[in-house]
């Protein structure tokens, strides 16, 4: 990974921004959007920051807001604490009086800020920022406000602790990785889309020297913290395996709270048993507090049972502070949000799941998913732009998974797969099916015994490409809709998926795993000029057209995680990082949209929203 330079706007301003691999310049001032982008985010609905006893009695919410507050942790002094929030747009870091007076941001731009710690005079702030094109600690000078970045280093860094004595900051990283790439092992064909992380624990000094690994090489381990007389860190262990066996990409299997010594790097085992364990936090000289996936316990026996995720303590250990969610996501029909973007001309919009738009841009249709043990079950939904006048047009049947719906450029009827998708331990039948918009003549478009899905329209209505799985293959076809004629799309590849029609019809975008990790492709609708758009060391894919076909946007990871992955899915945050990028057709020019540790994904352009 690499990083170059980009300039954002910040105050009516144009200012400097790096990123990985992109350069680009915002215009200075406001600037009218000039299109919209629609995009699904697995960010919780709202999370607020509590305030409690330190037995998690008495909880109240501390300087609530409808935008992500999360990652508290108090001040040394204990007058204040120290948060993430979105409020003004970008994960910025505030601080804010133990009852709620005086808030006031920290940190300021538009690069993501996160998990910051003060160090034990108060004087200095430790953060995690993606300022540098990746996750990176960073020190910022309250002060002077000065920052510097302590690690910089192409992989992620996270989590940073101070010492007490101020003269080391410890911090989980992905820099030192155990494997290379998780292997597919529960369906056949090339290895899956999710990106493993592999963490250790490390300390430096605050000036950067001195860096040193304190975890084994044969583990995994994160979220560092040191005891109150400095002598050891605590953090979270596990065995690397998990990672791609599952248990610590689905928010299962085992981890255990270790506590090393800095200088003779002796080890002690502080927990046994099944079950996620992570987040320790010392609440005495011998006594360590961590969190499970529904309590806080700890080391020398208790539990605060319920949701306290990211605990921390005051000082004198009478104090608790923690995040939770404040609009559960029982309910998978997540709200229509506007959201932040770091190019004005492209507006965002989060919607509940993957959508597409009539050609007008006043109606869409999503799926509305739930889950049912291995069941990603769906119901497609259409609604105004806004959200409202939803109306449920069909619910496949539990034994069904659904993909991506795409709206007729016609206006009248609605694409989308039905069968066995996802979560699934082998590949399962699957057809295309067709729907009018006010639900009625539902046919099929295929009727074989492959697995179809992801489709896209051609721009008048008579073809639709998409995606067939046969054994360990998965190949592009286009579709004749009146004759249900199929041909096979010639890519030279045998794992193509997620295509794209252009609205002009003189491109298919597409997204394919045969150069080592997925890119984005696109070839003639004949089979001619096959050229790949993207070369970032991380996964590209679901690549989707502009309207008047000049730009494509699409899901990328380019700029690697942003925490440990774990940490996001207690909370249910499955594949925690992606971001929202476009560039031109061609793959010139591209631009990263949205800067979070959650995953964005699945973009869909509104029509009609462009100015003149």
């Amino acid at each position: 990974m690499y990083s170059v330079a980009r300039w954002l706007r910040v105050g009516g301003l144009t200012c400097l921004y790096a990123v990985s691999g992109v350069a680009w310049r915002a215009e200075s001032g406001p600037a009218a959007p000039t299109y919209r982008i629609a995009f699904k985010s697995f960010a919780p609905n709202n999370t607020d920051i509590f305030i409690a006893d330190a037995d998690g009695h008495h909880a109240r919410a501390l300087a609530p807001d409808p935008a992500l507050d999360y990652n508290a942790s108090f001040a040394p002094d204990g007058r204040w604490i120290i948060f993430t929030s979105h409020r003004s747009g970008p994960a910025r870091i505030y601080r804010v009086a133990l009852d709620g007076s005086g808030l006031e941001p920290l940190t300021d731009g538009s690069a993501f800020a996160d998990q910051g710690v003060l160090s034990p005079d108060g004087k200095t702030l430790a953060f995690v920022s993606s300022r540098s094109g990746q996750a990176d600690i960073w020190v910022l000078d309250l002060a002077t406000h000065r920052s510097r970045n302590v690690t910089s280093h192409p992989a992620g860094d996270f989590r940073p602790a101070w010492s007490p004595d101020g003269r080391w900051i410890a911090f989980s990283s992905d820099r030192a990785p155990t494997r290379a790439a998780c292997p597919n092992t529960t369906a056949p064909g090339p290895a899956p889309f999710v990106t493993p992380q592999y963490l250790g624990v490390y300390i430096v000094r605050p000036d950067g020297s001195s860096l040193r690994r304190i975890s084994a090489s044969t583990e995994i381990a994160g979220t560092p913290h040191w005891s109150p007389d400095g002598a050891r860190v605590a953090f979270w262990a596990g065995d690397p395996d998990q990672v791609c066996g599952g248990g610590l990409i689905f928010g299962t299997g085992i981890t255990q709270i270790a506590s090393v010594d800095v200088k003779s790097g002796a080890r002690d085992t502080l927990t046994v048993g099944a079950g996620l364990k992570v987040f320790p936090r010392w609440v005495g000289a011998a006594r360590i507090a961590y969190e499970t996936r529904d309590s806080v316990r700890f080391t020398d026996g208790g539990t605060l049972a319920g949701t306290f995720q990211a605990p921390d303590w005051s000082p004198d250990h009478r104090v608790m502070v923690f995040h939770r969610e404040t609009d559960p996501r029982d309910d998978r029909d997540r709200p229509f949000q506007s959201w932040p973007s770091l190019d004005p001309r492209f507006a965002l919009l989060r919607v509940p799941d993957a959508s597409s738009f009539s050609p007008a841009g006043d109606r869409m249709v999503y799926m509305l998913t739930n889950f049912a043990g291995p069941i990603r079950n769906g119901t497609l939904v259409v609604a105004n732009t806004d959200g409202s006048d939803r109306r449920a047009i069909y619910a496949g049947p539990l034994s069904q998974d659904m993909t991506g719906p795409a709206w007729s450029p016609l206006g009248g009827a609605i694409a989308f797969g039905s069968g066995g998708f996802f979560q699934r331990a082998q590949i399962q039948p699957a057809q295309l099916m067709m729907v009018a918009v006010d639900g009625s003549g539902l046919t099929s478009l295929t009727r074989d015994s492959t697995n179809a899905g992801m489709p896209s329209w051609s721009p008048d209505g008579k073809q639709v490409v998409f995606r067939r799985a046969t054994g360990t293959m998965r190949n592009l076809y286009i579709l004749d809709v009146a004759t249900g004629a199929a041909r096979k799309l010639e890519t030279g590849s045998d794992f193509d998926t997620f295509p794209n029609w252009s609205p002009r019809g003189d491109w298919i975008a597409f997204t394919s795993r045969r150069d080592g990790d997925y890119e984005i492709y696109r070839i003639r609708p004949d089979g001619t000029n096959l050229e790949r758009l993207t070369r970032s060391p991380g996964n590209d894919a679901h690549p989707s057209f502009s309207p008047d076909g000049e730009w494509i946007a699409f899901a990328t990871a380019r700029q690697g995680f942003k925490d440990e992955a774990v940490q996001l899915l207690l909370s249910a945050t499955f594949q925690p990082y992606g971001e929202i990028a476009v560039m031109h057709a061609d793959g010139s020019d591209v631009r990263i949209l949205t800067d979070n540790s959650t995953e964005e994904g699945a973009p869909s352009w509104v029509p009609g929203r462009r100015s003149h």
